[in-house]
């Protein structure tokens, strides 16, 4: 397999959410080249299995694709999950190489570490072919939809009872990510009848004003002692419009909370619904508040068998092993409450790069992590 031709392959390929189908048949095929069971699965997902458990299952659930729902593998002979996703946000990048340094978008968020665990899983299967060991099977799926409603990730959770689980995301190749904070979205919308500017009466971009400040004042007031960005309530104002018939005026935001560990989403929600009144019932008045959407924060652990290996390989390849969080969301706030696995996040690539037009990944850390993948999964698939 030629590592950085798979990877600049899936940079070429334009493919932000909702539009992952050529990404997804591209990375089927250079999986299937590459000796992987590959395949799209219901929900539009690049699925690629290597090895089998006991009874020669594939661990996507079966021992043919259409026997493949419902199988649930026992722990000690499930699989390692290690999942991507293909989609990016919007915004083409052109791709291209100057000296080590390769530009895309998806070439940190999450192209690159996606690429990584293709490239890992093969180099370890092809370590061990025809090996007598029992081996763990391995599953790497390149997700649709996670910077949308994660549809690819909430597809897999009924399907799948991994060992382990590695989500790919940037990290550095020295560092492995134990946790990201949650997320909510709203839309509020407010309504007043329309009268002259005179009348001193409260408009409804007013009132959408003064909802914010007061979103953002409870914020603050939660954030009191906080220190750490991972502690901290963090609301984004993304939208705001008015309107007007000529009689009644309206006016709406968008806006997304960022949600430490502690405080849920159904908390948040309720917390807010509370300032919709404000200081006095009339503020309450045509005001309407909508969760679009929402997922809990969650931390791993440090003390579990896929730390360890992390690690022993970062250490193995010269690396100094460190652990971070982030203040985004990812796939393994969906997943990780859903499976219990052991689970981390990693991959290479600078993350103060995503969604940025300066998108860019060294190929010398894309290697090295494929390297220290690649020991990872020789020491968690051992007999």
């Amino acid at each position: 397999m030629d590592e950085i031709a798979l990877l600049e392959g899936l940079l070429k390929i334009y493919s932000p959410t909702g539009q992952e189908a050529e990404a997804v048949d591209y990375l089927v095929a250079q999986m299937g080249l590459a000796g992987f069971e590959a395949f799209v699965d219901e929900a539009g997902n690049a699925v690629g299995v290597l090895g089998s458990g006991p009874e020669h299952v594939l661990p996507h659930g079966g021992t043919t694709r259409s026997e493949a729902e419902g199988l649930v593998l026992s722990e000690a002979e499930g699989p390692v999950m290690l999942l991507g996703h293909i989609d990016t946000v919007p915004g083409f990048i052109p791709v291209h190489r100057e000296g080590d340094r390769l530009s895309g978008r998806g070439a940190v968020d999450a192209k690159g570490p996606l690429a990584c665990f293709v490239a890992a899983a093969g180099r370890a299967a092809g370590e061990h072919a025809g090996s007598p060991q029992q081996r763990r099977p391995l599953i790497v799926v390149g997700a649709v939809g996670e910077e949308g409603d994660s549809r690819g990730a909430r597809y897999l959770i009924d399907k799948h009872r991994p060992a382990f689980t590695i989500i790919g995301e940037p990290s550095g190749w020295e560092k492995i990510t134990l946790g990201y904070k949650g997320s909510a979205w709203f839309e509020y919308r407010v309504k007043r009848t329309l009268a002259h500017t005179s009348a001193r009466q409260e408009s409804a971009c007013e009132a959408a004003v003064g909802f914010w400040n007061r979103v953002t004042a409870w914020a603050g007031e939660q954030n009191t002692g906080a220190q750490k960005v991972f502690e901290q309530v963090s609301p984004t104002l993304r939208e705001m419009t008015s309107d007007s018939d000529g009689f009644v005026e309206s006016a709406r935001l968008g806006f997304g909370v960022r949600i430490p560990p502690g405080l849920s989403v159904e908390a948040l929600e309720a917390a807010l619904r509370s300032l919709l009144a404000g200081t006095s019932t009339s503020h309450m008045a045509g005001a309407e508040l909508t969760r679009l959407d929402g997922v809990n924060a969650y931390r791993g652990e440090k003390s579990t068998p896929l730390v360890r290996a992390f690690l022993m390989a970062i250490r193995k390849a010269g690396g100094a092993p460190g652990f971070t969080i982030k203040s985004g969301t990812s796939d393994m706030n969906l997943v990780a409450p859903a499976w219990g696995t052991p689970i981390l996040a990693y991959g290479p690539g600078d993350s103060s790069l995503d969604h940025t037009p300066e998108e860019n990944i060294l190929i010398s850390e894309y290697q090295q992590a494929i390297t220290v993948l690649t020991e990872v999964l020789n020491l968690l698939t051992s007999a």
